[in-house]
């Protein structure tokens, strides 16, 4: 994979920042979008802005033909049997709670997930135990920082309805055995949620291999723009589903007292789409796929490997486990003795142009339970080069030496 010619498709490495050009290490929390991308997103509002699915002129029809593309495009990207399995969100975490409060679930009803879920999985589940008596179920990680797959059958009985689980950790980039979880899961009699959000942009993900029920990803994690997500529904489930939300659209007929749900995808598609970033997704799918998901993930694995070696055992840093970069994707998570993260993350910025994320990162159980302030998060991408690589491990190191009171 040449990521020094991808780069060239994407403007914002070009542009000089203070005299210095950017070395973004924040994909995890958002890639940047390649022209490919923003060139059809501008297609959209200069040739067709309109409606699908309302409107019958040329301009709707247009749009609902390329919808029809995209939808196909992520059945395939995906591998779900039909483009009916795939309905578009404006995120991830609509996704999910689709699913979590569509399922109906009740008090004797058991959710088993993570001790690192995405607020998106997390706040929800704690939301249906606190006001219809769900039993929300835990499954610890293992001290190396992997997913444990005798605790999570340790926790597994008929009553567990629901499995909602994080298949790659926005915090460590671990991504769990997901045949063996879905396996497990299903011997149970309890159905398979994925938030997909962090492994989307990384890795082949084939639904039907996989046998997962549902999966929630994000455009913006892509490629694409934001305010659009994918979520994946086995078509024999949809109908047991509630929709998050009601209301035009999403509905074929109404009467005074009743009213007549579209069939799947539709009617998880309530109110007016981002259709401009539906057509951009499509564009952001058609790039990834041009790139192939097996040299995107060898290529993180890469740059990872490479920041492990340059920073690993080094006085004063610590590495955020799995100690294996190959179990991590592009995210290196890590701590500087003597500093916050912010003020890490402020500083790499300030003085060197190197864009990471701090804190938290929206999985604020992961960093209680382990008595932590958060952390500093570099993750790398498709348009990541070595040099990138290199340049952010000697500014780490230059700001241990400088402010770290490295022991």
């Amino acid at each position: 994979m040449d990521a020094k010619r991808i780069r060239r498709d994407f403007v914002v490495l070009g542009k000089e920042i203070g005299g210095k050009l950017p070395v973004y290490l924040d994909s995890a929390c958002q890639t940047l979008r390649p022209r490919q991308v923003t060139e059809a997103i501008s297609e959209y509002y200069d040739s067709y802005p309109s409606c699908a699915g309302r409107s019958v002129h040329k301009f709707a029809t247009e749009v609902s033909l390329r919808c029809d593309t995209v939808r196909a495009k992520a059945a395939e990207f995906f591998g779900a049997e039909s483009p009916s399995e795939i309905a578009f969100t404006k995120n991830t975490t609509e996704g999910l709670n689709t699913v979590i409060f569509g399922l109906g679930l009740r008090k004797g009803d058991e959710v088993v997930a993570t001790d690192y879920e995405h607020n998106s999985v997390h706040v929800p589940l704690v939301h249906l135990a606190n006001t219809a008596g769900v039993k929300y179920k835990v499954a610890r990680s293992a001290p190396e920082g992997t997913f444990d797959l005798d605790a999570f059958e340790r926790l597994m009985s008929k009553k567990v309805r629901l499995v909602a689980i994080c298949l790659t950790s926005n915090v460590t980039g671990y991504t769990l055995p997901a045949r063996e979880v879905v396996s497990i899961a299903h011997s149970y009699g309890a159905e398979v949620l994925f938030d997909a959000a962090q492994a989307a942009p990384s890795m082949r993900i084939d639904v039907m291999k996989l046998g997962v029920d549902y999966l929630a990803a994000s455009a913006h994690k892509m490629c694409g723009p934001s305010g659009l997500g994918v979520f994946y529904c086995k078509g024999e489930k949809a109908n047991q589903l509630r929709p998050l939300m009601f209301g035009g659209h999403g509905v074929t007929d109404t009467q005074p007292g009743s009213f007549k749900l579209m069939p799947p995808p539709e009617r998880f598609e309530t109110g007016l789409q981002n259709y401009s970033g539906i057509v951009g997704m499509g564009a952001a799918l058609d790039y990834l796929s041009s790139i192939g998901m097996d040299e995107i993930r060898e290529h993180e694995a890469r740059l990872n490997r490479r920041m492990t070696k340059a920073l690993m055992g080094l006085p004063g840093i610590r590495i955020l486990d799995p100690g294996d970069p190959n179990l991590r994707a592009g995210i290196f998570s890590f701590n500087l003795h003597g500093l916050t993260a912010h003020d890490v993350a402020m500083i790499l910025d300030n003085s060197k142009n190197i864009m990471l994320r701090s804190g938290m990162h929206c999985c604020h159980t992961y960093f209680h339970a382990r008595r932590m302030d958060g952390c500093a998060r570099a993750s790398a991408y498709i348009y990541n080069t070595e040099q990138d690589i290199d340049f952010f491990t000697e500014s780490v190191t230059e700001l241990r030496d400088k402010f770290g009171n490295a022991r």
